[in-house]
């Protein structure tokens, strides 16, 4: 017995020394998947939070709310900086009428008010839908996010009431709103100066300076006070930690509607396609997989095509004649009709997008590869305004 015992000891020994370098790493158990119940980790880790929101945090909180629930829709984002830099001259009641010909969300409509942020989340199309998916996947992490810089600027000195907004202090929540509610003034300060040294050097903040903006000129300061009407009518609900329409009368009055539920929602229509980032936010809003490299497809300039048809069949209709030569008729019946071929449906504007920072690009490097000798070149794009971020006019990265 004993000697059987030691042979099979020791034919184990030799299989196991007869095993390929790393097989035995396969064969260790592995490890207990999480309990029920368990967390899924952040889709953003605080330091990214920090570094998404340094720019915005202590804008007022009408704005800043609609900022959020905007930058969830990048594409139509988009769609309005072009529509504002066409119409640069369209303001106040005629905006608001205007407004009512697009087909966007609400809060995408009431940036429009505000050109220079919209130049901003225009000129920064990566920032703004990390923005948006952040928000929607993390919405009270956002949220406390904000008020954590806004602790830490007023600490530093530079958070406090102004002629152009008033601060006000709650037990865990610090409010900014304008100081006359019908004029806003749009902060413009250094998130690397006014929150206190920079506490996380791999994620340095976003920031952007307007157009014409003098660095140096002020650490905080004011731009020009915008006279806004009913377009402003979002806020926080900051104890239960989500963005709400504070004033019902404000969003019916500019979109021309009849509400009564001050809850926010987000309307997955007006994400016209764009993934969500987040695998909860993919679930939530009914939307699959992130697209490969098939839903760029549109964004190269080509147009997607239809399934192939069955090929028509032809009728002779010569006196006596039969069908045409190559083209018979079904097995014993009459010949078959003349099909038309439809014409393949173009794919929906913008659709499948990726991240921001490829949106524009996609279109005019597709119809650019396949121009051939004597082609007509692509018209120019429309000029865009100057985008701010690490130095004036820069784009929006953050400093190195």
């Amino acid at each position: 017995m004993k000697g059987a015992t030691r042979r099979g000891l020791l034919g184990i020994l030799i299989l196991l020394l007869a095993m390929p370098p790393g097989a035995l790493g396969q064969l260790a158990p592995l490890s207990p998947p999480p309990p029920a119940g368990t967390p899924a980790p952040p889709t953003f880790r605080q330091e990214e939070l920090d570094q998404l929101l340094a720019q915005i945090a202590l804008y007022p909180d009408p704005l800043l709310a609609q900022i959020l629930m905007a930058a969830t829709y990048p594409l139509e984002v988009v769609q309005a900086a072009r529509w504002v830099r066409a119409h640069p001259t369209v303001t106040g009641p005629q905006l608001e009428e205007a407004m009512q010909q697009q087909p966007w969300d609400p809060s995408v409509k009431s940036l429009t008010a505000f050109p220079e942020v919209l130049t901003m989340m225009d000129g920064n199309l990566d920032w703004t839908q990390k923005l948006g998916d952040a928000f929607l996947a993390q919405q009270p992490d956002v949220m406390a996010t904000i008020q954590t810089l806004r602790a830490r600027a007023q600490a530093a000195g530079y958070l406090q009431s102004t002629p152009q907004q008033t601060v006000s202090v709650e037990p865990q929540a610090i409010g900014i709103e304008p100081a006359t509610p019908q004029i806003v003034y749009v902060p413009v300060y250094d998130p690397t100066v006014v929150y206190g040294p920079w506490w996380a050097p791999a994620y340095p903040p976003y920031y952007w300076y307007p157009p014409g903006f003098v660095v140096g000129a002020g650490v905080f300061s004011f731009g020009i006070g915008l006279a806004v009407g009913a377009i402003l009518w979002g806020g926080f609900d900051w104890h239960r930690h989500h963005v709400t329409i504070v004033n019902v009368h404000n969003f019916n009055t500019f979109n021309r509607t009849r509400i009564t539920d001050p809850t926010w929602r987000h309307d997955v229509v007006h994400r016209r396609g764009v993934p969500y980032h987040d695998s909860g936010a993919r679930q939530r809003f009914g939307q699959g997989p992130l697209p490969g490299a098939g839903a760029r497809e549109p964004f190269r300039g080509r147009v997607q095509q239809a399934p192939p048809q069955p090929a028509p069949r032809v009728i002779d209709r010569r006196p006596g004649g039969g069908p045409a030569a190559g083209v018979g008729k079904g097995p014993g019946g009459p010949p078959a009709a003349v099909r038309v071929p439809q014409a393949p449906r173009p794919p929906a504007a913008f659709e499948g997008l990726g991240r921001g920072g490829e949106t524009r690009s996609f279109g005019d490097r597709g119809r650019t590869s396949r121009m051939g000798t004597g082609a007509a070149k692509p018209a120019p794009s429309v000029p865009r305004g100057p985008a701010g971020g690490g130095r004036p006019g820069g784009g929006g990265g953050g400093r190195k």
